[in-house]
């Protein structure tokens, strides 16, 4: 019996493809746990519609992060930390401050989405990159400022 499945199931398929399987399987566990409905012209139809609104989504998601990549490139986000006179940093910047930053200027990016893992332990700007959707990377300026401390 061939089914489309509307959760992924292990060993079977993902969400939304068409599998062929046994009958009882279909009938008593797939179908009855909802995990799947009979391939039906009308159940087809209904799929390639969720299909093309998925799409649809997926398209308007990647324009809204290209848009962000855009405007982050403009921005330069400022730190302050201590450092000594000949320039020497004590601490750094994480990803948490500058996730903890990004959300002050309402543009809310998990911390694990920075791509540059690496603390920023250098006085002057670096350039740090964030995924902000699949495929699209943006660049933010992180600039390290110095005050001496004795």
């Amino acid at each position: 019996m061939k089914v489309i499945l509307k959760s992924d199931v292990r060993k079977v398929g993902k969400k939304g493809e068409v599998v062929e399987v046994a009958d009882g399987y279909a009938r008593n566990y797939l179908i009855a746990r909802n995990l799947a409905v009979p391939q039906t012209p009308h159940s087809m139809e209904i799929l390639r519609q969720q299909q093309a609104a998925e799409a649809a989504e997926e398209a308007r998601l990647k324009a809204e992060a290209e848009k962000l990549a855009g405007e982050l490139e403009k921005k330069t986000f400022t730190f302050t930390v201590r450092s000594g006179k000949d320039g020497k940093v004590f601490g750094s910047v994480s990803t948490k401050q500058i996730a903890e930053a990004l959300a002050r200027q309402d543009i809310h990016i998990d911390k694990r989405k920075i791509l540059d893992t690496q603390p920023i332990s250098s006085l002057g700007v670096t350039k740090v990159r964030v995924e902000l959707y699949k495929g699209v990377i943006g660049t933010i300026n992180v600039q390290l400022k110095g005050s001496e401390s004795e």
